[in-house]
């Protein structure tokens, strides 16, 4: 077994990055269970910041190594090594780095390879859209089983996602879904048909990449996930004022000048991203 100072930033790569034809990819990798700790936050709040300051990079995309796992939730040997003081501001450092993602003005796709189960599952709802290889595993927050609750966004985002009382019933339940289950509930958006990780993952930047230039106006898209995002937490007034700020934004933008040129020309658009 690994002996980690958990408290501390690692050189061991624990999170994968790479961009490419507009689209960032952020693996999670710490086989088996690519379960995070302080170290891989660490990783992936850098990855999420590399993201967001890269102009060519349009859409995000979340997901893990293998073909079993998308995370397994937070490291409980870390957990059972570290004391109180360290797993509070572990927990506010994870909240925070997780609401960079959500707050991060693209597009960002939870590519769910495998199981995605507590931590594993609050990950995944900090991104906008969650795609699944069918029958590849199962979701939930099933921290009760531990003496503890979904502690990483669990408990608001869930309840955003499906509701109060059926977010109270898995939670308190610890019920892990299948993915047929979840996108039901709309916890899923999509699920795909892969034979392997590969493939899915071959399938997910298909996906991704309808949203960037020059087929889609990727300003617009993320204009769309901000006043989404952001506009649902505040009063309606204050929703309707951020939708008309950043519509007027998207006015003055060469796509709206491209997108409408384009319409009246009866072409199709020639999208940059700016």
């Amino acid at each position: 077994m690994r002996t980690r100072d958990w408290t501390r930033p690692t050189d061991e790569k624990l999170v994968d990055y790479r961009a490419d034809e507009g689209v960032a990819v952020i693996t999670l990798h710490d086989p088996p269970a690519n379960a995070y700790s302080y170290p891989m936050f660490r990783q992936i709040d850098d990855a999420i910041l590399q993201a967001r300051f890269d102009p060519a990079v349009h859409v995000i995309v979340v997901t893990g190594a293998g073909e079993k796992m998308f995370c397994a939730g937070a490291n409980i040997e870390m957990l059972k090594a570290v004391d109180p003081y360290f797993k509070y501001n572990f927990c506010l450092h994870a909240n925070e780095t997780l609401n960079r993602l959500e707050n991060t003005n693209k597009l960002v796709i939870a590519a769910l390879n495998g199981h995605c189960v507590g931590g594993g599952l609050e990950i995944a709802m900090a991104a906008d859209l969650r795609v699944a290889r069918r029958g590849a595993g199962r979701i939930g927050l099933p921290e009760v089983a531990l003496g503890v609750l979904p502690g990483t966004g669990g408990t608001q985002r869930l309840a955003r996602l499906v509701g109060k009382a059926k977010a109270i019933e898995l939670m308190v339940e610890g019920v892990n879904l299948t993915f047929d289950e979840a996108e039901t509930l709309g916890l899923i958006n999509r699920q795909l048909d892969a034979p392997d990780a590969a493939a899915f993952q071959a399938e997910v930047l298909a996906f991704a990449r309808r949203f960037v230039p020059p087929g889609r106006a990727a300003k617009a898209v993320g204009a769309i996930k901000r006043a989404v995002q952001s506009g649902l937490e505040t009063s309606f007034e204050i929703g309707l004022a951020l939708e008309r700020e950043l519509q007027q934004q998207l006015f003055q933008s060469a796509d709206a000048k491209e997108g409408f040129a384009a319409f009246l020309e009866k072409r199709a658009p020639n999208f940059e991203g700016r």
